[in-house]
């Protein structure tokens, strides 16, 4: 069964909200993880995209968006569409709904997002998961 990790922390800056995302994102890959990063749409995706190239001096996650021709051979992949998703073992849920597709990964991340709005969005995410019997595991912190 999926298992679904939160991530909770205070009210920051959207960038340091994504920078944070990014470093879980290295964390997967170095644990050995094929991972999806789920955005809610094509802006997020490009964003995102753009950060993982620059997000610290020395740190580099290859990457490929879903409609890129290297989203096959790719490690991480972005997207918005719940199409075209091949298995991968981590989702970072970034999007503010549940995606239909979560249930074909081991596990699931989720943040509170970087503002009150996301958190009340994360807290509905949370209450759906639980309700359907999802292992759930909170994690606190802070951005970096």
């Amino acid at each position: 069964m999926t298992t679904i990790d939160f991530h909770v922390f205070s009210a920051q800056a959207r960038r340091q909200h994504d920078i944070f995302v990014c470093e879980l994102i290295e964390r997967s890959l170095q644990a050995g993880r094929r991972v999806h990063v789920h955005c809610l749409d094509q802006d997020m995706v490009e964003g995102l995209d753009e950060l993982l190239w620059t997000f610290h001096d020395t740190s580099f996650i290859p990457h490929a968006t879903l409609d890129s021709a290297q989203a096959a051979h790719a490690i991480v992949t972005l997207g918005c569409a719940e199409l075209g998703i091949d298995a991968m073992d981590t989702l970072f849920n970034l999007h503010i709904e549940v995606p239909g597709f979560f249930s074909q990964f081991e596990r699931v991340i989720e943040t509170t997002g970087h503002d009150d709005h996301g958190r009340a969005l994360a807290r509905a995410r949370y209450r759906f998961y639980k309700d359907r019997g999802y292992q759930l595991a909170t994690h606190q912190g802070t951005a970096a």
